[in-house]
């Protein structure tokens, strides 16, 4: 797997998977330009340390060229003067991935959707849907004028069900949408489109909730057993390095994949060298609940939530039945109030 020669664009590369994607397609030996608003220059959220430029820097120690610049993708023009500069430094691009976010302090959990501020809401849709939109609009002019591409959308579970709050299921869900969107309208070219979900990643913000750093992850395990099944940033960005040098990945365009199957499909493996599979997890999990006497209050709440998120999947019609007489016989599904 070698991207030599091969230039990305990941835009929202300052944490998190957008900052594990970056190092991937680095460590592949792309030249990776690293877009977002927190910079040394100037940081948006001074609560978070984490820079482009750091991010930059990783790209080119794992092997490749990190190039940092400062951007809102926000901002039409900002995002035109970005792809003039790749255009005018590279003539080309080759792989662009939406990562923007910017959405955990707008993200009113606990709320239905007549409780939830607007204005909040929409803002997360215009910093989490539109500038997707907006960055795919004008970097794609860019990747048609070479020999072919790859876009990817970040998104949270692959699944058609629900996530828990109505606006960040719009944002995850509009985004595997403009992937399928973008894969109609890309047929017949060579550029392939689509979405991909990591699963319980740790982030930098994950690792302060639990009070671990990287070295000493498992120590969180303790507080949450499920975290025993959490991969690194790097892992779905090592999946995505392995898409984009795949002269077939065209079968996979308009789809919405899973950092877990494809890294079974690949042979791809964390830092660590594991292998976590994120689905298979969930389901003996929640057989287990099943399986139990007496369900806690939390194994109740994984129950709605499991409920709400296969919804539509036909194939996991048996486990939904299971799970919806569970939940009758305890009371009824847990979590929002009326």
């Amino acid at each position: 797997m070698t991207l030599q020669g091969k230039v990305a664009l990941v835009a929202g590369a300052t944490r998190g998977a957008g900052r594990g994607i970056a190092r991937a397609l680095g460590e592949a030996g792309a030249i990776v330009y690293c877009t977002g608003r927190s910079s040394r220059a100037g940081k948006v959220d001074p609560k978070r340390p984490e820079t482009i430029e750091e991010t930059a820097e990783m790209a080119s120690a794992a092997g490749g060229s990190g190039i940092a610049i400062r951007v809102d993708h926000t901002e039409e023009s900002s995002v035109v003067e970005l792809f003039e500069r790749v255009r005018k430094d590279q003539g080309k691009l080759d792989i662009l991935i939406n990562d923007i976010w910017g959405g955990d302090q707008l993200t009113e959990w606990g709320k239905t959707f007549w409780q939830v501020d607007l204005q909040k809401g929409f803002t997360l849709m215009e910093r989490a849907i539109h500038t997707h939109i907006i960055t795919s609009r004008h970097g794609l002019p860019l990747m048609l004028e070479g020999d072919g591409g790859l876009i990817v959308e970040l998104t949270d579970g692959a699944f058609y069900g629900y996530r828990g709050q109505l606006f960040y299921d719009l944002c995850k869900m509009s985004v595997i949408r403009l992937a399928y969107a973008m894969s109609v309208e890309l047929s017949g070219k060579p550029i392939t489109a689509l979405a991909i979900t990591p699963g319980f990643m740790r982030s930098e913000a994950v690792l302060d909730h639990f009070g671990v750093s990287e070295e000493t992850w498992r120590e969180g395990i303790a507080k949450d057993p499920h975290f025993e099944q959490s991969e690194t940033p790097m892992l779905v960005g090592r999946v995505i390095a392995a898409l984009a040098a795949d002269p077939q990945v065209k079968r996979f365009a308009g789809q919405a994949l899973t950092c877990w199957d494809m890294a079974r499909e690949y042979g791809v493996k964390d830092i660590d060298g594991r292998q976590p599979h994120w689905d298979e997890h969930l389901d003996a999990a929640i057989d287990e609940i099943l399986d139990a006497d007496s369900p806690s209050m939390e194994e109740l709440m994984l129950l709605t939530l499991r409920k709400s998120q296969i919804d539509f999947d036909d194939s996991r019609a048996a486990q939904a039945v299971r799970i919806e007489n569970c939940l009758d016989q305890h009371g009824g599904p847990v979590g929002l109030s009326s």
